[in-house]
């Protein structure tokens, strides 16, 4: 394997890797100060866009990781960037919460039922079938579909809950039309969050508990990998994938002294 440069910047998933159902993984908290005090830039990813940066460094906090809103990165974020880049100005019907309306709205968006350039569709807890049936109509009628990320499942205390990907699959079968997904593992979002960051590939790392989403993703966008196994991803599965991450460790305090 060719060496690479030494590691700049770091991109890190949240789920999985820092927390795992509302507490943090022990030697999340070392890894986001040892970041802090290194000076380097680094983002926190999460595909989740439910909530707005101000929201998950409220969360992070009272559970005592201290990430700067500024280094908090989502779906969300992600997908008002690429639609500003694509149609600045534009409107949108949107089904998600807060923190895809806000991210929106922050870059001029305007929301929308009636004829609008794009259907764009996040996390909620809320689906509803008047929702849904909406987006159909209007899809139909010529909206374009975006999707802010394509996860089928997430993580709840109670099992796993249905999400985006799979409201989104929903949609495709009503529609025909598949959506474009903005989120991992789209090396788009990987690209504009280290342009976010003034951080360059071939010097940055992603780390991440899942290998079809975060070890994808980074790998596509040409960085180091390191997988953690506090998540979804088992020894077991790592050989089941046709790439494999550039590192597996047992969790993020093993990448506190790579810092």
């Amino acid at each position: 394997m060719s060496t690479r440069r030494p590691i700049e910047s770091w991109l890190t998933d949240m789920d999985g890797v820092l927390i795992h159902e509302g507490t943090p993984i022990p030697g999340a908290d070392a890894f986001i100060k040892g970041l802090k005090e290194s000076g380097k830039p680094f983002l926190v990813l999460t595909n989740n866009s439910i909530y707005t940066p101000r929201d998950l460094h409220a969360r992070l906090t009272r559970m005592g990781l201290d990430v700067p809103v500024e280094n908090i990165w989502t779906s969300a974020l992600a997908t008002a960037k690429f639609l500003d880049d694509q149609r600045p100005g534009g409107t949108a019907y949107v089904i998600g919460e807060a923190g895809l309306t806000t991210a929106l709205h922050d870059v001029g968006y305007i929301l929308t039922d009636t004829d609008p350039d794009y259907v764009v569709l996040g996390e909620t807890r809320t689906y509803s079938f008047e929702a849904l049936t909406k987006a159909i109509r209007l899809i139909n009628n010529g909206a374009r579909f975006i999707g802010t990320n394509p996860d089928e499942t997430g993580p709840s205390p109670e099992g796993v809950l249905p999400a985006t990907g799979s409201v989104a699959a929903l949609i495709t079968k009503a529609t025909g039309k598949d959506p474009y997904f903005v989120g991992k593992p789209n090396p788009l979002m990987m690209r504009a969050g280290l342009n976010a960051i003034g951080a360059h590939s071939e010097t940055s790392a992603m780390i991440g508990d899942r290998m079809d989403t975060d070890v994808l993703a980074g790998l596509e966008s040409g960085m180091t990998t390191f997988l953690v196994l506090t998540g979804l991803t088992r020894p077991a599965d790592i050989d089941r994938h046709p790439f494999r991450p550039s590192r597996v460790v047992n969790s993020i305090a093993d990448l506190v002294s790579e810092i």
